[in-house]
């Protein structure tokens, strides 16, 4: 059977910073087709290349990076979107120090591919006080140097669970378009937000060994979603806490904190994140990198792998590889696919 002459090809991605690759899965759900992922941290291009096996990747400072060298070693030239979330150390300085603070080479590179490939349109997301700060001189920056390159530019801050995903994980999003810009950014998508107890409840206390079989079955619909595809459950491993920790994290009820426990131990940690419960029936707070903080709503420990994924939305068949503490910061490092996917089905729009 001959192909169609107006089958529509893929819409072409570049994702800059992609870590473990939840903006790529994203983009790939809403029916982009991701080109090349660039990141300088091994550990997460493994994950990435095992749940992206179609996508070139380059381990690569992107501080130092030319892109015209990137265009002709890797064949890359035709690009339709740049996606990407640049570190942001830089951009905590106020004033206008930040232009040319050496911390913010890493944004600059976004600039500079964005520049050299020009793309109908690109996303940059990053953390949302990145909008404020400094009086907004950080935002004004980044659109004036959007603006000089031709580019139309809105920018919002999106909650991750208006997008079904199970966090209240906050991110700001920057958004360019050659033409003259019609983006708008995607509406909530769902009525009720997903919670914490739908999301994980059907995992287990206890560790499994990497493929096994499920242990139960799904007890929500998000769970059915979230299985899809998968037949084994891997990252479901868990942490073994000491008798006393053991003892105070099950001091704390469901969606407490430090401030349930006796107030003398109340400096038993010196962050004030500490002990701090998930709530079954709320969506998870944000999901960081393995810092020993928070604890299961039920379990006295430490959410898995598994768990955090399934809060930062990848589905089952996403397998993360690495140590346990390399897995935990890749995906607590990792935009929620489904926000993404949101984005991207929303700029699909536009294209």
């Amino acid at each position: 059977m001959h192909k169609s002459k107006n089958m529509v090809k893929k819409h072409t991605v570049l994702d800059l910073f992609c870590g473990c690759g939840g903006m790529s899965l994203g983009f790939e759900m809403a029916g982009f087709d991701v080109e090349l992922a660039i990141d300088n941290w091994e550990d997460a291009l493994v994950t990435y290349r095992k749940n992206h096996k179609r996508v070139k990747t380059v381990n690569g400072d992107l501080s130092t990076l030319k892109p015209e060298d990137v265009e002709l070693k890797y064949n890359i030239n035709n690009i339709d979107v740049i996606i990407g979330g640049p570190p942001c150390q830089g951009f905590s300085v106020a004033g206008k120090r930040i232009i040319n603070d050496d911390r913010n080479k890493l944004y600059k590179s976004f600039v500079r591919f964005v520049e050299h490939f020009r793309p109908k349109a690109f996303v940059m997301e990053n953390v949302p006080n990145i909008l404020s700060i400094g009086d907004g001189v950080i935002k004004d920056t980044i659109l004036k140097d959007f603006t000089r390159l031709g580019y139309s530019v809105c920018c919002s801050v999106l909650t991750a669970s208006d997008y079904g995903t199970p966090q209240n994980r906050r991110r700001a999003v920057f958004v360019g378009q050659k033409e003259e810009l019609s983006f708008t950014f995607p509406e909530r998508s769902i009525k009720e937000p997903v919670t914490t107890e739908e999301a994980i409840s059907d995992l287990p206390e206890g560790s499994l060994d990497d493929g096994s079989d499920y242990p139960s079955i799904p007890r929500s619909d998000y769970q059915r979603m979230i299985r899809r595809g998968a037949t084994k459950l891997y990252n479901h491993q868990i942490t073994i806490h000491t008798a006393e920790t053991q003892r105070i994290i099950a001091m704390v009820p469901d969606g407490g904190n430090y401030k349930c426990l006796p107030k003398e131990m109340w400096n038993l940690r010196k962050v004030h994140i500490a002990w701090t419960r998930m709530n079954s029936k709320k969506p998870c707070f944000t999901i960081d990198t393995g810092h020993r903080h928070h604890f299961h709503y039920k379990f006295n420990r430490i959410p898995t792998v598994r768990e955090s994924a399934r809060i930062q939305s990848f589905p089952d068949n996403f397998i993360f590889v690495g140590s346990r503490t390399s897995q935990n910061r890749q995906v607590g490092n990792a935009v929620p696919p489904l926000m993404a996917k949101a984005i991207a089905e929303q700029l699909m729009k536009e294209l």
